[in-house]
């Protein structure tokens, strides 16, 4: 399972960096412009974009690296918490998107697919550790 963590924190990765690019764009308009309710230029642009001089893109892009890294160690349990963090904050990103902004950004929707996804996997990896592993109790008798 760890592979197919790696594999969802590379798209990830791609799904940031995409945003990053939009971030940094200055001219011409966006090429995931598609009407007024879908566009990342507005949405990569406002003040929600950036975390303390940060943009969030890097913030995400540095994430999915620490998820990956994660991963390719087994540290699942560790990984869980990690992603459920980016989850948290992912909604909260799509909850500005939709009430504060009211424009969305399809780079960012599909982030929160992909860190939903690891979150989901992460989340049956270390269920599935715990319940097949013998209790305390029983262990003791």
């Amino acid at each position: 399972m760890r592979w197919v963590l790696i594999v969802l924190a590379l798209l990830g990765m791609a799904a940031a960096s995409l945003a990053l690019r939009e971030h940094y764009r200055e001219e011409g308009d966006s090429p995931c412009s598609i009407n007024e309710r879908w566009d990342c230029g507005i949405v990569n642009h406002s003040p929600y974009a950036v975390i303390a001089g940060v943009p969030v893109a890097v913030i995400g892009i540095a994430g999915y690296i620490a998820l990956a890294g994660l991963a390719f160690a087994r540290q699942y349990r560790i990984a869980l918490a990690a992603a459920l963090g980016g989850l948290g904050f992912s909604l909260y990103l799509a909850h500005i998107e939709a009430h504060v902004l009211g424009v969305w950004c399809i780079y960012c929707v599909i982030s929160l697919g992909i860190i939903s996804a690891i979150s989901l996997v992460l989340l049956g990896i270390v269920m599935a550790d715990l319940i097949s592993r013998p209790s305390i109790a029983a262990r003791q008798s």
